[in-house]
């Protein structure tokens, strides 16, 4: 039931509750050869600015191989405290870390540079106490009370576990206690990190009159192959059960606050959900229940529009709204430093902050300002607990059409029933293609950046009673697909998530339609086509062996005329004849791999030498070939290859070794080769990390295969989830789980995980029972 306010339900105290010490009785019992550890922790019912909480209640935490928490938990409060505390146990340098950022303490700890001190007086300015009290009076109570137990458990980890902490960040005065008023920072700040989260320098100093050379080009957009996902969801017509299977496999980064953390909730009768969340959010992002599982690609829609608002003239400060005349509100904020305050101005406008940049000058007659869909999003929290209830794809949509919460990302899911479902039903903002025509300006700036006449009152975002929020496109006009085939998504727009089911005439604030698709996006339908066209159907395996068969779509498509080109060159006969033997995968195995990165890096412009042009008729197999007849293409390739020889040459690598030998990783004292490569270059399987020719290769991995989960249902009804979280659960390397399923992944293997009592029993290594 959605509660009006949440001060109806905690006292308005405990927004700025401290912590009160806990006394902690820690029994450690005996265990025989086939037990598992037990830990019982004791905690003071009265804890870290939670009243309410009942006492007294326990939360079971069973910790299965690989350093997985599954919690369970005999209300909203417990699960949130046991969700915290388990995520902590793994993560919490990471997070306190992020709690520091949305607090604006960045310079007061790390350091006043520039960035900080900007950082800093962005989320101050902008997480302000009235925006976090609207955050905190929004919801279902249920959703409060695990956020409320979520701080009581981060609070009693921190007291209980101080000067025990991983080596990184063990005794840090950074690390200090949390109120739920940090909860809704962290989940603002996260919602709008590649919106307003793009351009925090360009507000913190923005000023009147700046010269040109003083600016800087903005930034609002992320490369897809720097955060992306592939997801695919089967429906009961083409797989051997008749039931769905799903494949989740975001690409996010292996480092920092956007790294994945699998756990498992339960709350009988409420939620049985297992998956993964980021560090630094609350709930399952991604994962699977009974009937249903879920996963999310980048969505091509832009969450955000720029707006130009006709300046007063004589008067920088006052811009026109219609036949009214408005203030630029100026707000100062003082950054703490180790040493004395810094201050900055943030100016702020009815529609958002005012942006300063480039292409955004604040001159005489005009000032930009950028609107963000999400610093207006407090629904997220809701709309997962809805997902996690959901019995079939259809009620999981009507979750998504229902709050909107999805903050930047498609949802791809299938069910136990065999149904598979598409759809960017997420916060977009409701700017139709009439509004666009009608209300553009500065379109000579050929970018997707939509900037509107913040001036004229009718080309703000439209309202529409049928959306979640004021200013929210309606879900009926966003896409979304329901089908016993299939659905896919690799971060290309809609319109081809299925090739033969195509999404059409929406608007393009949400992105295009009947344009060239990626080298990855193609790789995933053709790899799917191929199945098919075998007339065959599929099962977990091969849904699994779809990304770990980490095959070179762009090497398919352009390796055999490189080839010709490549052997009419005596210098080149070596990386000729290791190219043409190569498997076009890249695996641990494979020899030719490093040569073809090297030569895709030096061919920055291949695409200006494709021979068949993209066919809307033929989208997945277009373009595709080389003017290898032509002069100047022989010239590109030729080139390329010698760079590439070159390349490798330098840095002491040799042309026939294997990619596991030239990408890899780090851990304490093992080198850890990783299979997969750049989606750029047609990798279904993405990693993508840099040539670094000191280190003998690609190295460090920066982002790519994070979490991955190949989701199917068993003839009992039970989920059959095999998964792996590339980079391991912990991100420290004095943790037992560093490093363990990176191993496994560096071999392409899974892990099962355990959902049923029974499952988990069979892998349970210890377990806490937490009492509050």
């Amino acid at each position: 039931m959605r509660s009006i306010s949440y001060l109806s339900m905690l006292s308005k105290n405990t927004f700025n509750a401290v912590v009160i010490p806990f006394s902690l009785a820690v029994l450690i019992s005996a265990c025989t050869p086939e037990s598992s550890d037990s830990t019982v922790v004791e905690v003071d019912s009265i804890s870290a600015g939670i009243e309410n909480l009942s006492a007294p209640n326990e939360v079971q935490i069973r910790w299965t191989t690989h350093g997985i928490p599954h919690i369970k938990a005999d209300n909203w409060e417990g699960l949130g405290y046991g969700f915290a505390h388990a995520i902590a146990t793994n993560t919490i340098c990471v997070l306190a870390r992020e709690f520091i950022t949305v607090r604006g303490e960045q310079a007061k700890y790390f350091g006043a540079t520039e960035s900080h001190v900007n950082a800093d007086a962005f989320h101050r300015a902008l997480l302000h106490q009235s925006k976090i009290d609207e955050y905190l009076a929004y919801g279902f109570s249920e959703s409060h009370e695990m956020d409320a137990g979520y701080v009581a458990g981060y609070n009693n980890f921190i007291e209980t576990q101080a000067g025990n902490m991983p080596a990184s960040c063990n005794n840090a005065p950074w690390i200090t206690p949390i109120t739920e008023r940090d909860i809704a920072r962290i989940a603002i700040g996260v919602g709008i990190r590649y919106g307003l989260g793009r351009v925090t320098n360009e507000i913190a100093t923005a000023q009147h009159g700046l010269e040109l050379a003083q600016l800087n080009a903005l930034d609002l957009f992320v490369d897809p192959e720097m955060i992306g996902s592939n997801a695919l969801g089967f429906g009961s017509a083409l797989t051997e059960s008749g039931r769905g299977i799903l494949l989740g496999n975001p690409h996010y980064p292996w480092h920092g606050p956007s790294r994945f953390h699998i756990a498992h909730l339960t709350l009988p009768g409420e939620v049985d959900v297992m998956g993964a969340s980021l560090v630094t959010t609350s709930r399952i992002a991604i994962g699977f229940t009974k009937d249903v599982a879920w996963s999310h690609t980048v969505s091509t829609a832009l969450r955000f529009t720029m707006f130009r608002l006709d300046l007063v003239e004589g008067n920088p400060m006052a811009y026109r709204l219609g036949d009214e005349v408005h203030n630029i509100e100026a707000l100062q904020v003082d950054v703490e430093t180790d040493a004395e305050p810094i201050s900055r101005t943030i100016h702020m406008t009815h529609l958002g902050p005012v942006v300063v940049g480039e292409t955004t000058p604040w001159n005489d007659q005009y000032v930009y300002v950028m609107r963000d869909v999400n610093y207006e999003n407090y629904r997220s929290a809701d709309q997962y607990k809805d997902i996690n209830s959901a019995r079939n794809v259809e009620e999981l949509r009507d979750a998504l059409a229902t709050h909107q919460g999805a903050a930047f990302v498609n949802t791809i899911a299938a069910d136990a029933d065999g149904g598979a479902l598409y759809a960017d039903m997420s916060a977009i903002p409701n700017v139709s293609a009439e509004l666009i025509e009608r209300c553009a300006v500065d379109t000579e700036n050929a970018s997707r950046v939509i900037t509107l006449n913040g001036s004229d009152p009718t080309c703000d975002w439209q309202i529409d009673s049928r959306a979640a929020y004021p200013g929210l496109m309606p879900p009926t006009d966003q896409p979304s697909l329901i089908t016993d085939t299939y659905v896919s998504n690799s971060n290309d727009s809609y319109w081809l998530s299925n090739p033969d089911n195509r999404l059409e005439g929406f608007s393009p604030i949400i992105g295009n339609e009947q344009q060239t698709r990626s080298l990855r996006t193609r790789a995933g339908l053709k790899f799917v086509e191929e199945v098919l066209n075998g007339k065959g159907k599929f099962n977990q395996a091969t849904v699994q062996n779809l990304l770990f068969n980490h095959r070179h779509y762009g090497a398919e498509v352009f390796l055999d005329d490189i080839l010709t080109v490549c052997v009419e060159n005596d210098d080149l006969q070596e990386a000729c004849d290791i190219l043409a033997r190569w498997d076009r995968r890249q695996d641990l195995d494979s020899v030719g791999a490093a040569i073809f990165n090297r030569f895709w890096s030096a061919a920055a412009t291949l695409s200006d030498h494709y021979l068949i042009p993209f066919d809307v008729n033929n989208p997945v197999h277009t373009p595709s070939g080389l003017k290898i007849e032509e002069p100047a293409t022989q010239e590109f390739i030729t080139k390329s290859l010698r760079e590439a020889v070159a390349s490798l040459s330098e840095a002491g690598i040799p042309l026939d070794a294997k990619w596991g030998d030239v990408q890899f990783v780090l851990r304490n004292d093992d080198k850890i080769g990783i299979p997969g490569g750049a989606g750029g270059q047609g990798m279904f399987s993405v990693i993508t990390s840099r040539f670094d020719a000191d280190k003998g290769g690609y190295n460090p991995v920066r982002h790519g295969n994070s979490y991955i989960q190949a989701v199917t249902w068993n003839a009992d009804g039970t989920p059959n989830a095999k998964a792996i979280l590339t980079y391991s659960q912990s991100p420290e390397a004095d943790s037992e789980f560093f490093s363990d399923m990176t191993k496994l992944y560096s071999q392409s293997q899974w892990v099962d995980l355990p959902f049923t009592d029974e499952q988990i029993a069979a892998q349970q290594i210890r377990e806490e029972i937490l009492r509050y």
